[in-house]
């Protein structure tokens, strides 16, 4: 009889587990990292939701949008979490994503009424250098200089494709001008973002490309106030960072939760220490200490999501004959 209890305990367990809803969430790398939001979100997600979230790297933003391409309709994921405002265009004409019925009150520095996608958190593109060093304070004193920086790729990374909408929302036409005046402080193109940043963490470039928060992580991570990001004249490129629900998904209603449970507290109050952004909700408890050290541009730039549509692959080309002579 024992044998037999022990037997319909397995079968027991083995049918609840079997039970257990899953939920895959393609997001970008370092959001799945150790020292990333993920853990946090995935514990605190799991305790109310009464299922398995599965995070699963895919690379930068722009190579998460090449993958839900490629894989259409037979995507495993439920939800994509990771595409910013410079690619939302591109990514409601693939057809693959559905709307949402989430509503908060959002501390965004723009209004936000997006059907498709929903915010989560945002900040402003920054060169970051050692916080000792004399650093330009433009892209043409930049392109004067002797500096080295690294940057993204801008077909596979959300950073990279900022910088090219920065530039170009500065400078319009003469962005090709200003491209073909960085191309000998470019070091080298990286994949994604923490390639870049280990590269300038190694000494291997004066700047890279990052955020105006990114001190905020040395800081407050590790009490170092080492490093700094640059001030620029022409202002800073914002990002608004945004996850939707996949149309095809068999997890709906389980979608569905998890990007409001994304605008709550529970999830907002990880994003800025572990994210390094500021969230698309204050938490209650509001910012943490550090975060007021933080530079805060004189001007900011955003182009809308057709804006950008329109002019993104203008601007991939000036950036790929600059970068190619």
């Amino acid at each position: 009889m024992k044998h037999l209890a022990f037997a319909a305990g397995l079968l027991g367990a083995s049918a609840a587990f079997a039970e257990t809803p899953e939920l895959t969430v393609y997001t970008y790398d370092s959001f799945v990292s150790d020292w990333g939001p993920g853990p946090a979100v995935e514990k605190a997600f799991e305790e109310v939701c009464g299922c398995d979230l599965k995070l699963v790297g895919a690379g930068d933003g722009a190579a998460l949008l090449a993958r839900i391409k490629l894989e259409g309709e037979r995507s495993d994921a439920d939800v994509v979490l990771g595409l910013d405002t410079n690619l939302t265009a591109a990514a409601k004409e693939t057809g693959l994503f559905a709307d949402h019925s989430v509503s908060a009150d959002y501390t965004l520095p723009v209004e936000w009424n997006d059907t498709t996608f929903v915010p989560y958190d945002w900040g402003y593109f920054a060169f970051v250098h050692n916080a000792d060093a004399a650093v330009p304070a433009d892209f043409k004193a930049l392109a004067d200089s002797d500096t080295k920086i690294v940057i993204q790729d801008p077909r596979s990374s959300t950073p990279g494709l900022g910088l090219l909408l920065w530039v170009k929302a500065a400078y319009g036409d003469e962005a090709p001008t200003i491209w073909k005046g960085l191309s000998d402080n470019v070091v080298t193109v990286t994949k994604g973002w923490s390639e870049a940043y280990g590269m300038f963490l190694e000494g291997e470039a004066d700047m890279v490309l990052s955020y105006t928060t990114s001190p905020a992580y040395h800081l407050i991570a590790e009490e170092d106030a080492s490093k700094a990001a640059a001030s620029f004249d022409e202002g800073h490129y914002m990002q608004v960072e945004v996850a939707a629900k996949l149309a095809g998904s068999d997890q709906s209603e389980l979608a569905d939760q998890f990007l409001a449970f994304m605008v709550s507290d529970a999830f907002q109050s990880i994003i800025p220490t572990t994210n390094w952004m500021y969230p698309a909700v204050t938490p209650a408890a509001g910012l943490p200490e550090g975060f007021e050290t933080l530079v805060q541009p004189g001007k900011s730039l955003l182009l809308s999501e057709t804006e950008a549509a329109e002019v993104r692959d203008a601007a991939l080309g000036e950036w790929l004959d600059a970068l190619s002579q």
